[in-house]
C-alpha cells in the first residue's frame, strides 16, 4: 500500500481579506495583509538558500498576497489612479506612478527598498517583485479611463529629450550612450551603437532610443526618421552593421532587464511613439491636433532578431540587405515577443505568424514571404541609395497625416490598451518562469565556458 508524501507545512495560510468596496477601508485591509505576508517572507532565508519546502512556502505566500492585490485593483483601479494623478490632471510615467502608489497605498506595489534589494540579485535569485508591479499596471490598463490616461502619459516627451532639444535643433546631432541621432537634409538617422553586444536591447538602449525618437518627432526640421544598426565588435560581424539581436539575454540572466523601463516601458514608450505619434498637447481635442507623427524607415543589415523584428511592424518602409534575415525566437527564449502577437498576423497572415512565433521560423530576405516584412531587398552596397529614395518618397506633406490615419484604423487605441493589459502580466510571469531562468542560465554558462 503506497502512501502519499505529506504536504509541506505552510508558515502562513491566511485567506485574502474580504474587501468592502470602500477605498480607504480596503486599502487599510490590503496594507495589513501585505504586511503579514512580508513578515512571513522575512522568516525565510533568501531565495538561493531556501530548501524545497521553503521555496514552496515563499511561492505560496507571494501568491496569497498577489490574489489580494488583484482583488483590490479589480475594485479600485480607477479610484486609485485618480488619487495618484490628482483626478487625472497630472501625467505620471510608469516609474513615478509606481513610486506614488508605493507611498500612498502601502502593500499595493513593492516599495523602493524592496526593489533595490531585488535589483542586487540575478534573475533566478529574485522573488519576482516585478510581478506585483505588473498586476498593478495590468489592472490600470484594463480600465478605459485609467489605461488611456496612462498611455497618454507615456506618449509625452521625456524630460531628457526636452533638455536636449535646443542643442539638437542647433547642431543637428546628439550622441547618447548607445544611440546617435543625426539630422541630414530633412531626415534624422537614429543609429544603434550597442556595438559590444550586436546591438541587443538593454535598459540603457531603451532609454536612449526613446530620447532619440522624441528628438526626431519634436524637431520641425525633420520630416522622416530612419532606424539603422551601427557597426559591431563581434568577431563574426566585425566592421559590419547589425540592425538588432533583440533582448540582451545576459542582462536578463543577471537581473538587469527592468519590467518598468524595458519589458513594459519600451512598448508604451519609444515604439508606441513611433507608431502613434508623440503627444504634444494633452488637452482634449482631435488626436491629430494633439500628436505629432512622422514616417519611419528601417534599414536592416545582417539581421533583425526578436525586438529588432518587432520594430519592423511599426515602420512605414523597410529596406533589407540581400543577406539579412528576420526571426522572433520567442519559443526558444520563453518570453512574449512584445506586441508581435498583436501586429504580426496583420502583417503576414495567421499561418505564417504562428510559424514565426510558435515554432521560431526564420525568414530570409530572399524568401518570397519576406515581401510581407520588408518593402525592398537590396545589395548591401545599395543601402544608402535605397534609404535616400525612401526619404524622398516619404517626405511629402500628406504622408504623415495618412500614416497616422492608417495606424488608427489598423490598431485602435482600445485594442492596443487591452492587449497591453494582458501582455504586462503575462510577460512579467514569463520573465520569472523556471523554463526561462533555466534557458538563460544554460546560455550564460556556455558563454563562461568559452572564455
Amino acid at each position: 500500500m503506497s502512501t502519499r508524501p505529506a504536504s509541506p507545512r505552510l508558515p502562513w495560510d491566511e485567506p485574502a481579506p474580504v474587501f468592502q468596496k470602500v477605498l480607504e477601508t480596503d486599502a487599510a485591509l490590503l496594507a495589513g495583509y501585505a504586511e503579514a505576508a512580508e513578515h512571513h517572507m522575512g522568516l525565510l532565508p533568501p531565495r538561493p538558500q531556501r530548501d524545497g519546502d521553503q521555496l514552496l512556502a515563499a511561492e505560496h505566500i507571494l501568491a496569497l498576497a498577489r490574489t489580494a492585490r488583484r482583488a483590490f485593483m479589480a475594485l479600485h483601479a480607477d479610484e486609485v489612479y485618480g488619487r495618484l494623478t490628482d483626478g487625472r490632471t497630472r501625467y505620471l510615467r510608469l516609474d513615478a506612478l509606481l513610486a506614488a502608489a508605493a507611498e500612498h497605498f502601502p502593500g499595493l506595489v513593492p516599495d523602493q527598498a524592496q526593489m533595490l534589494a531585488e535589483a542586487a540579485r540575478i534573475q533566478a535569485h529574485k522573488d519576482g517583485r516585478e510581478v506585483d508591479q505588473a498586476i498593478f499596471c495590468g489592472a490600470l490598463l484594463r480600465s478605459a479611463t485609467a489605461g488611456t490616461h496612462l498611455i497618454e502619459a507615456m506618449l509625452l516627451p521625456t524630460a531628457r529629450a526636452i533638455d536636449l532639444l535646443e542643442e539638437f535643433r542647433n547642431v543637428g546631432r546628439i550622441a547618447l550612450s548607445t544611440v546617435t541621432v543625426e539630422r541630414d537634409s530633412g531626415a534624422a538617422y537614429v543609429t544603434f551603437r550597442n556595438a559590444h553586444c550586436l546591438n541587443t536591447e538593454d535598459n540603457q538602449l531603451i532609454a536612449d532610443l526613446e530620447t532619440a525618437v522624441d528628438l526626431v518627432l519634436l524637431d520641425d526640421q525633420v520630416r522622416v526618421g530612419i532606424l539603422r544598426g551601427g557597426e559591431v565588435d563581434h568577431h563574426r560581424y566585425a566592421g559590419r552593421r547589425v540592425f538588432s539581436a533583440g533582448i540582451n539575454l545576459k542582462d536578463l540572466r543577471n537581473g538587469d532587464i527592468s519590467f518598468v523601463d524595458f519589458l513594459l516601458g519600451r512598448e508604451l514608450g519609444y515604439i508606441h511613439k513611433m507608431a502613434r505619434g508623440l503627444l504634444v498637447s494633452p488637452a482634449e481635442s482631435a488626436w491629430a491636433d494633439r500628436c505629432t507623427s512622422k514616417p519611419w524607415v528601417g534599414a536592416v543589415e545582417s539581421f533583425a532578431i526578436g525586438g529588432g523584428m518587432q520594430l519592423l511592424l511599426v515602420l512605414d518602409h523597410v529596406i533589407a540587405e540581400a543577406e539579412a534575415f528576420f526571426s522572433l525566437p520567442a519559443a526558444e527564449e520563453g518570453i512574449v515577443p512584445g506586441l508581435a502577437n498583436l501586429r504580426l498576423t496583420r502583417a503576414v497572415g495567421t499561418r505564417l505568424a504562428r510559424q514565426i512565433i510558435l515554432r521560431g521560423r526564420t525568414i530570409h530576405a530572399k524568401d518570397p514571404e519576406a515581401s510581407q516584412l520588408c518593402d525592398e531587398v537590396v545589395p548591401v552596397t545599395d543601402m544608402e541609395a535605397a534609404i535616400g529614395r525612401a526619404v524622398r518618397d516619404l517626405s511629402a506633406p500628406a504622408v504623415a497625416a495618412n500614416r497616422s490615419i492608417l495606424f488608427l484604423a489598423e490598431e485602435p487605441l482600445d485594442l492596443y490598451r487591452t492587449y497591453l493589459a494582458e501582455f504586462a502580466t503575462a510577460q512579467a510571469h514569463r520573465a520569472y518562469s523556471h523554463d526561462v531562468l533555466d534557458k538563460v542560465e544554460r546560455r550564460w554558462q556556455r558563454s563562461q565556458d568559452r572564455k
